[in-house]
């Protein structure tokens, strides 16, 4: 791993870190019928884990398109 990586890596874990240490304070997440406290910090890494997941499953869908055409 160059050094730029790894500062890139360093830089994004201290800004996570961050943004936990200041999102403690519990939310009420209204799903549907239920509602459900969680932390917000919580709350966030599960949107931004959705939201990673649905890119590279749109990602692989696209590949596998390419590849099935040539």
């Amino acid at each position: 791993m160059s050094k730029l990586q790894l500062i890139i890596v360093l830089g994004v874990a201290i800004l996570l870190g961050i943004l936990v240490v200041q999102n403690r304070a519990p939310v009420e997440t209204h799903l549907l019928f239920a509602t459900v406290t969680m932390p917000h910090a919580f709350l966030l890494f599960i949107v931004a884990a959705a939201g990673f997941t649905l890119g590279v499953l749109v990602t692989l869908r696209k590949t596998a398109k390419r590849s099935g055409k040539q």
